[in-house]
């Protein structure tokens, strides 16, 4: 039992050893929120579908700090995206922005919706609205096959 309570012990203290460090934190409260705000716009690289506020990473922590450090030398959070979206690509934003290089994920659902809608509106076009009546004659036909002459 005191075997148990001890690793317990020592897991919840490595889990609290990957915490913030609140010698991390900026000191002023007002650009602290602003870099929590950028964190959760971030990807982990490592992660990738994690933000930079969720991850344990060391990597995701290594980003912490560099916005951290842009927000603290006063730069807008548009210009650390820009700053972030240079320095990793465009997969570093959780939600990437439109753009050309981009333009053909963000449109290619609506593509095939539309192209899918063209399609189907043509093949029930070319569909004959109903089938033509039988003549006289055809009738006669059906009616001895079906009786068995």
């Amino acid at each position: 039992m005191r075997l148990r309570s001890l690793a317990i012990a020592v897991c919840s203290l490595a889990l609290m050893a990957g915490a913030s460090d609140p010698s991390e934190r900026l000191p002023d409260p007002a650009q602290e929120a602003r870099a929590r705000t950028l964190f959760k716009e971030v990807r982990c690289l490592v992660c990738q579908n994690e933000s930079i506020d969720d991850s344990q990473a060391q990597l995701a922590g290594d980003l912490r700090l560099i916005v951290r450090e842009q927000v603290k030398a006063g730069r807008s959070d548009a210009q650390i995206r820009d700053f972030l979206v240079e320095r990793y690509g465009e997969f570093v934003l959780l939600k990437p922005r439109f753009s050309v290089g981009n333009a053909v994920l963000w449109l290619a659902p609506a593509g095939v919706l539309l192209v899918g809608g063209l399609l189907m509106a043509g093949l029930l076009r070319r569909r004959p609205a109903s089938e033509p009546e039988l003549t006289e004659a055809e009738e006669e036909r059906v009616r001895r096959l079906l009786e068995g002459d």
